[in-house]
């Protein structure tokens, strides 16, 4: 066991010699931020021996067989909703991820204490980039939905609300970039200046990355208890604080939003909690990040012991924060009406201890790096309901691309 020096500085040379040394990898990182739930402030882990990378068919399965008494890292994919329900995904894949990859982990970085699981060794390099690409060129982002095609089918989608298909849908729009040469250590780095949030990540599988500013909790287990986090209102941040947090309190349309989902979380936290367990810990909480406001519900329930933490996860999956209510007509018109594939996107990262504890961050505010073939994505999206206006909601994806726009010095 040994101390990692928690400087910027450190933390950044270790992750680079760790992505010069292993193929796969995985950072979780909160950013300081107070959390009841978390384990953990910063944490590196990698492994080369023992990996389960596999699609929609069965994975859940698979992954409960792979699961031993060790510790894993990985995420899951959106598109296990194949695996979850009778669903198909048939819309264009632009960085093509498996559909769920986890790691044994070997090694274990943190702050306070680190563990050799296997025998590897690494040595620090002292070298820091200077910039994120390898060349001058400032990047062009292709958006992939004009604001009219947006408008148009969010008019759509409330065509759906009004007929009773769906009470609230997650619509989310795609941006891509293509010929780019970038460092995704030193992206990931530059985003967590700008957005440090409490559920960043940065995951590599060989030669593709997910760069990830997350502020949600999907899914975490603490000894028997299940708790999930689900962000539903967002507000721009003003120079006025607490005149932002009240204009998203008493806003009767992000409200609604937030308790439609968090009555769906409740109603997936059945399928595994003891009965009577269920229970809501936080309602329509304010928390500040770095561009705006969100608000956050908390809902948790404790695990029946017939249930097995795989189960568990799957019940839950995918979070109703980035599909809708109800569910699977929701994850239905998604696939109608969203142009690209999600992969990676709105999916799980995180980690499983060898205790059985788990903590999964929702995959959003993420860019998906694919270094061989140099190509960049990332995707925004808001919930819509029969009060959203069209060109509202699209001001609101911008807002919460922004970071991301920022960093890659977008025109």
């Amino acid at each position: 066991m040994f101390n990692i020096p928690s400087s910027e500085e450190n933390k950044y040379n270790l992750v680079k010699t760790i992505n010069q040394n292993s193929d796969f990898f995985c950072l979780l990182n909160s950013n300081q931020y107070t959390d009841l739930y978390g384990k953990t402030n910063w944490r590196l882990s990698t492994g080369r021996k023992h990996l389960l990378l596999t699609h929609a068919k069965g994975a859940f399965h698979k992954l409960k067989e792979f699961i031993l008494d060790k510790s894993y890292a990985g995420f899951l994919g959106y598109d296990l909703k194949n695996d979850v329900e009778k669903l198909q995904s048939n819309n264009a894949v632009f960085i093509p991820f498996p559909e769920l990859f986890f790691f044994e982990e070997e090694i274990i970085f943190e702050e306070k204490e680190s563990r050799i699981l296997s025998q590897n060794s690494f040595e620090l390099s002292s070298t820091i980039s200077k910039s994120i690409y390898a060349d001058a060129a400032t990047p062009a982002i292709n958006h992939l939905v004009s604001k009219a095609e947006y408008i148009e089918a969010i008019k759509k989608i409330q065509q759906h609300i009004i007929e009773g298909d769906v009470y609230e849908l997650n619509y989310c729009i795609p941006f891509e970039i293509s010929d780019i040469d970038i460092d995704p250590i030193d992206l990931y780095f530059e985003l967590n200046k700008k957005s440090p949030n409490p559920f960043s990540s940065l995951l590599k599988i060989n030669d593709k990355y997910i760069v990830s500013a997350s502020p949600e909790r999907f899914l975490c287990k603490r000894n028997h208890r299940l708790i999930s986090q689900p962000i539903k209102g967002t507000i721009k941040r003003s120079d006025d604080l607490e005149k932002d947090k009240q204009a998203l309190l008493n806003s009767e349309k992000e409200r609604a939003e937030n308790v439609m989902i968090v009555d769906l979380v409740r109603n997936d936290l059945t399928k595994s909690a003891k009965t009577g367990s269920i229970r809501v810990d936080e309602l329509f909480g304010i928390y500040t990040y770095p561009q705006l406001h969100q608000m956050i519900s908390t809902i948790s329930a404790e695990l029946r012991k017939d249930i097995h933490i795989i189960d568990a996860i799957k019940a839950a999956f995918p979070m109703g924060s980035m599909t809708g209510a109800p569910k699977v007509k929701a994850m239905e018109l998604i696939e109608k009406y969203e142009v690209f594939k999600r992969g990676a996107y709105s999916g799980a990262l995180g980690y499983i201890d060898e205790h059985g504890d788990f903590d999964f961050n929702v995959l959003i505010r993420s860019i998906f790096i694919d270094t061989k073939n140099k190509k960049l994505t990332f995707n925004v999206g808001s919930a819509i309901t029969l009060d959203s206006e069209p060109a509202q909601e699209y001001e609101e994806c911008l807002l919460k691309a922004k970071a991301i726009l920022e960093t890659l010095k977008a025109s």
